[in-house]
């Protein structure tokens, strides 16, 4: 049989799927320890190989294209297929992972605490994170890929946890004006489902407040960026200072924490529930009884 005239590079595939994983080139970069532009290189590199596009802009953020999407899809069992091969002849990192996933809300302020907790725990572990939905990374935690998930919105297994609770923000664009009243106000929000979306439009309408969502992104960068743009109202799951570029907003109606929740795979070690739900109560708004 005649070899194939297109080879898909392991390297580039595996930047394609951390792109998927960690919500955007940024965070993938980071991950994998590697240049942003390397990461960039990689993915154009498999579109010149399949000769289509696998990412387009969308704003000023970007997705995947279907074939985008199909690719990492095909990437996830053809990266599967080779570590499994290598660790069967003896070859590759000979340290053991652990793989954290989390939401995109307040990821830049509680991922790297509870990282580092681990790593210190787990000297001989690699710790890995996985940025996704709160579905997909409960499947993930069911499959038995994910050890550890941090995840906000409707608990899901009876094995989850409460860590505690994120305070709930309004931001705006420092410019940003409020319509008159009767005017709906404008959002801008993850794509559904999403939790703090569904905060958002149920608390205005609680309150009386018409509310028209202006524009949506599938990663909590292209929401922050139309929030910056001036293009509306966001709300926001975090614990530190509002992010660049925005102002917290104070003439909407306020609301409760947004419980964060932790869950461990089947057989995973007792510990990492521990680690986690011990460093995120340092930060996290105490549990309240209900």
């Amino acid at each position: 049989m005649p070899a194939p005239s297109a080879v898909l590079d392991i390297v580039a595939l595996r930047s394609l799927v951390a792109v998927a994983d960690c919500g955007g080139f940024h965070r993938a970069a980071e991950n994998l320890l590697v240049s942003q532009s390397a990461v960039s290189q990689h993915v154009r590199r498999l579109e010149k190989t399949i000769s289509r596009p696998l990412v387009e802009k969308v704003g000023r953020s970007s997705r995947f294209t279907p074939e985008g999407e199909a690719l990492v899809s095909e990437a996830r069992r053809i990266l599967a297929a080779h570590d499994e091969a290598l660790r069967r002849i003896g070859v590759g990192d000979e340290r053991a992972s652990i793989v954290l996933g989390t939401t995109e809300h307040a990821a830049d302020e509680l991922l790297g605490l509870v990282t580092s907790a681990l790593s210190d725990v787990f000297p001989d572990s690699a710790v890995r994170f996985r940025l996704d939905r709160s579905d997909r990374l409960n499947d993930a935690i069911e499959r038995g890929t994910l050890d550890l998930a941090m995840y906000i919105g409707d608990v899901r297994g009876a094995d989850s946890v409460s860590a505690g609770a994120l305070p709930l923000t309004w931001y705006a664009a420092p410019g940003w004006n409020r319509p008159p009243s009767g005017s709906p106000i404008p959002l801008v929000v993850i794509d559904s489902p999403c939790t703090i979306r569904r905060r958002a439009l149920e608390t205005l309408a609680d309150n009386g407040l018409p509310a028209t969502v202006v524009g949506e992104a599938a990663y909590l960068a292209g929401v922050l960026n139309a929030a910056r743009a001036g293009l509306g109202v966001v709300l926001l799951a975090g614990t530190g200072a509002p992010p660049e570029g925005l102002v917290r907003r104070g003439d909407l109606p306020a609301l409760p924490p947004e419980r964060l929740h932790l869950r461990a795979r089947a057989a995973a070690d007792p510990r990492l529930m521990e680690i986690a739900a011990e460093v995120l109560g340092t930060v996290l708004v105490p549990n309240q009884g209900h």
